[in-house]
This record gives C-alpha cells, sequence and structure tokens, in this order.
C-alpha cells in the first residue's frame, strides 16, 4: 500500500481537476438554462428543455463513448481528458439547472414586483432580489450535484483517464490485492467528499435557506 500510494495521489489530483472543471462549466451552464427556463425565453426554451431531458435521462458512459469513439468516425478527434470534461458538464448543466430553477421558482413574485415597484430594473430585481435568495434556497440541491459529479468522475476509466477506479482496478489485476486496493480506493474519495460534504453542511445552515444566517 506505501510503495503505491504515489499512484493515488496522482490519480486524486486528476479526479480533483475533471471534477473541478466538469462542476464550474456545468454550473455555467445549468445557471443559463434556468435563467431561460424560468423567464420563458420562446425558441431557446425548448431547446432547454430538450437538453435537460436528455443530459438527465442517458448514463454518462454513454455521453463518453459517444464522444470518444463516435466522433472520431466523423472526423472529429478529441482527447480523453478533454472528453472527460465535456462529459461531466453536459451531465451536471442539465442538473444544475433544475436545481437552480427550483430555487429560483421558490422566490415569491411579491417580491419581484416590490422591486419593480421601488424603480429597479429587471436585471437589477434578478441580482439583488431573486438571485441571492433563489441560490440560499437551491444550495443543497447543488452540492448534492457537486458531490454527484464527483462520484461520477469513476466513469472516466472507460476512456483511458487513470483516474481512481483506473488505478484500483490495475493494481487489483497486477497484485490481486483486492481489499488492500479498495481501502485505498475508498480512502481517496472520502479525502476528497468528506470536506466537501461538510462545507455545504456549514454553508446551508448560515444561510438558513434564504434567511442568510441568524
Amino acid at each position: 500500500m506505501v510503495n503505491n500510494l504515489h499512484l493515488y495521489r496522482e490519480a486524486l489530483i486528476l479526479t480533483l481537476s475533471l471534477g473541478c472543471w466538469g462542476i464550474l462549466f456545468s454550473f455555467i451552464i445549468g445557471l443559463i438554462c434556468s435563467l431561460i427556463s424560468y423567464y420563458q425565453i420562446r425558441g431557446l426554451k425548448r431547446i432547454v428543455s430538450i437538453y435537460i431531458e436528455l443530459s438527465r435521462n442517458t448514463p454518462l458512459l454513454i455521453q463518453l463513448f459517444f464522444l470518444y469513439f463516435g466522433l472520431p468516425q466523423l472526423g472529429i478527434m478529441i482527447n480523453s481528458y478533454t472528453c472527460a470534461i465535456i462529459g461531466l458538464t453536459f451531465l451536471g448543466g442539465g442538473y444544475m439547472a433544475e436545481a437552480i430553477r427550483g430555487g429560483l421558482d421558490s422566490v415569491s413574485r411579491t417580491q419581484v414586483e416590490a422591486g419593480l415597484s421601488v424603480g429597479l430594473t429587471q436585471s437589477q430585481v434578478t441580482r439583488y432580489v431573486i438571485f441571492p435568495q433563489a441560490m440560499a434556497i437551491a444550495l443543497p440541491s447543488i452540492g448534492a450535484n457537486v458531490i454527484f459529479l464527483l462520484k461520477e468522475t469513476s466513469v472516466v476509466s472507460a476512456v483511458a483517464l487513470a483516474d481512481l477506479m483506473f488505478v484500483a482496478k490495475g493494481l487489483i489485476g497486477m497484485y490481486y490485492k483486492t481489499n488492500e486496493s479498495l481501502f485505498m480506493l475508498v480512502m481517496a474519495y472520502l479525502i476528497i467528499l468528506l470536506p466537501i460534504s461538510l462545507l455545504f453542511t456549514f454553508l446551508e445552515r448560515r444561510l438558513r435557506y434564504a434567511g442568510f444566517g441568524r
């Protein structure tokens, strides 16, 4: 276990890198899609709905296979690292969009009308009235999606990326030390996920569902 610790360290860094990029891009896409759905922008709303249904109802593994093995048949070559980020972004964007949209929908129309009545523009109402409360309410769902996407990185070994799962399977195949390899795999994921889970729990308590603390 000590001799192979460096392999898990390198795989952990790769997993964190993929997860961070995937979470960042999926949040951006989810935010844009949620605003389109909330304001019911014609033309784009239907596209967003199709995207959300497609991303949430297809496995990440199938998406990765399409990117890594399918696109080259069309002459589009993408390396495995980029494929993993695109796949995580495509999957996570749909979940983030629904999480944020739920937060936006929970803000009462009365507050929106009050903001407009005191002279705020629609963009200012969105920025100062709707968005802060919506994000506070959506935080538990966003946190769950963050953890979900980090765990989904275990699938990227299918496109030849040496993530944590790839290293664990490789060591099991070479040394037949299943218990030791899986123990180190579990510990590696705990190192990543436990602090994030505790952080979101702390933030949820502070925000108190749009109460912004006590």
